[in-house]
């Protein structure tokens, strides 16, 4: 019942047609069903997808929908092969949130003229198109779609308040149906529709703009696999049906988005909207989803004069609801106050599905969150000095004081990458008079191959200074990478790599002194230590 309306209204909305939205929500919600990795999880033709289709449309007319459909659905399957799906959940939240209000903002818009009875203006970004229909279009707005539009909003948000299992979008579908048959209203209607799913066929690719289809199927391929994903997870929290397997709701994604262009249909991904309504209406198995695509045949089959009435401006008022029930406002709010990073990624992300396509925001918001996720890291990162701590052999407060003066112990903590390398290079060097130089690496987390090759650059430069570098607690995977980059190679010949700290500043000490026999306090007779001359 929610599904019917939301595939006439997707359908209509790319400009193939309400027959292909609901082919769409049959065949992929039954092959999905059967073959993907969620038990509950309800596919079909989405907002999302709608808003990647519109300019394929424009540009190949239906047959590249369903090209790009078919390619989709390969591309889809080979990444459920490579085992990508596990990777493509990663995904920043505030990107998640991002990329969601901005889809729900053009779905809103691109209903605009629809909702105003009026004709679709030339162009390709929805503020602008909407903006168009707004304010030049010559016939102006018609009171009879702009009524139908309230209508079905006002009785899409009265009905779940008295029964929450009430289909609010049927009934709003239905109710200006009726109003639309009872004054007759001069309105655009969905009109005829197709006894019974068509035979199958395979699409007609246009060679012509092969490198722009295959360009836009790698984008409904991406969408098809993060939306289906994405839903499948919050299907996970709402359902006490165990874990989704990625890999194989990315193999039933592909199947069924090849299947539903070999039948005409729509690109198709997991429905966020109707995978929580079947959670709600008590689903417990695949069985349900299976039920929801063959009901939607037998409504094909024995009621195609009654859904061919429904007011198209109805439908715009569907999705027109839909898009402003997509956001979650209280994870707009979270993300907001989280940290001005996180709201950075958001607000980047949402602009730029708006101003962009959906491939682009999403390559921008997940830039965006790594840069920032990358400062993050290289802020935290430190190489702090520490205090030397002297065995008891140490006796005198003369020798001490001159060890402290001569060795120095830095402890290398969190990540050393190519994000930092440059500030440690400086830092590490700048060591003024000093004779040995310990690091401490036992607490570095992350080396990668440029870290590598700046402690190596570190310790070149002391060596080439006089000073004596000692490595303290090299970890096991981080040895291999120094090795290969060559930074132990003289360390390791002269036996200056320790396990433990005391043996290292024992040899540091040993270093000192020998070095320095005329400034041993053992050694002097009455002169003044070097760091008192300094003094005066």
């Amino acid at each position: 019942m929610v599904a019917l309306p939301l595939a006439l209204g997707f359908g209509i909305a790319t400009g193939v047609g309400a027959s292909a939205g609901l082919i769409t929500a049959i065949v992929a919600g039954f092959v999905a069903g059967i073959f993907g990795g969620s038990n509950v999880q309800v596919s079909g033709p989405t907002g999302a997808m709608t808003v990647v289709l519109i300019p394929i449309v424009a540009q190949h007319g239906a047959s590249g929908v369903l090209a790009v459909g078919m390619m989709a659905g390969i591309l889809v399957l080979l990444s459920s092969i490579s085992g990508i799906g596990r990777y493509l959940a990663f995904m920043p939240w505030p990107v998640v949130e991002g990329f969601t209000a901005g889809i729900a903002i053009i779905i809103f818009l691109q209903q605009v003229p629809t909702g105003l009875g009026v004709s679709k203006p030339d162009g390709g970004n929805a503020v602008a198109v909407a903006f168009k229909a707004v304010t030049t279009s010559p016939s102006g707005p018609t009171f009879a779609s702009a009524g139908l539009v309230v209508l079905v909003a006002a009785v899409m948000f009265v009905a779940p308040k008295l029964h929450r299992s009430v289909p609010g979008s049927l009934l709003a579908v239905l109710a200006a149906t009726l109003v639309s048959k009872t004054f007759p209203l001069s309105v655009a209607r969905v009109g005829a529709l197709p006894g019974s799913l068509p035979l199958p066929s395979l699409p007609r690719i246009p060679w012509v703009g092969l490198t722009d289809l295959f360009m836009a199927a790698v984008a409904v391929a991406f969408l098809a696999a993060l939306e289906s994903l994405l839903s499948a997870k919050v299907a996970d929290g709402m359902a006490d049906t165990g874990r989704h397997d990625p890999d194989r709701e990315l193999f039933g994604q592909g199947l069924a988005n090849l299947l539903s262009a070999v039948f005409g249909g729509l690109p198709a991904t997991g429905a966020i909207a109707r995978t929580a309504v079947n959670v709600r209406a008590g689903a417990q198995s695949r069985l349900a989803t299976i039920v929801h695509a063959v009901t939607l045949l037998l409504i094909v089959s024995f009621a195609g004069e009654l859904v061919s009435q429904i007011p198209i401006a109805a439908l715009a008022g569907v999705l027109m609801v839909t898009a402003f029930r997509m956001v979650e406002v209280h994870n707009l709010r979270a993300v907001l106050k989280s940290t001005r990073s996180d709201a950075a990624v958001l607000l980047t992300t949402a602009l730029a599905t708006v101003a962009f396509d959906l491939t682009v925001a999403v390559e921008i918001g997940i830039g965006v969150a790594a840069v920032l996720a990358l400062r993050h890291i290289a802020n935290s990162t430190e190489a702090e000095p520490e205090p030397l701590v002297l065995d008891e052999s140490v006796t005198s407060a003369d020798e001490a004081s001159f060890l402290r003066d001569h060795i120095v112990v830095y402890r290398l903590d969190g990540a050393m990458f190519f994000g930092v390398a440059h500030t440690f290079l400086m830092r590490l060097t700048d060591v003024g008079d000093v004779r040995v130089v310990v690091l401490r690496l036992s607490q570095l987390q992350v080396l990668d191959a440029t870290g590598a090759q700046a402690l190596g650059e570190i310790i070149s430069t002391l060596q080439g200074r006089g000073v004596t570098v000692l490595l303290k607690g090299i970890r096991p995977g981080h040895r291999q990478l120094l090795e290969t980059v060559g930074a132990l190679d003289q360390l390791a010949r002269e036996h200056h790599l320790f396990d433990t700290l005391e043996a290292a500043v024992a040899h540091a000490r040993k270093h000192v002194h020998d070095r320095s026999p005329e400034s041993d306090p053992h050694k002097r007779q009455g002169r003044d230590l070097p760091h008192a001359t300094n003094q005066l």
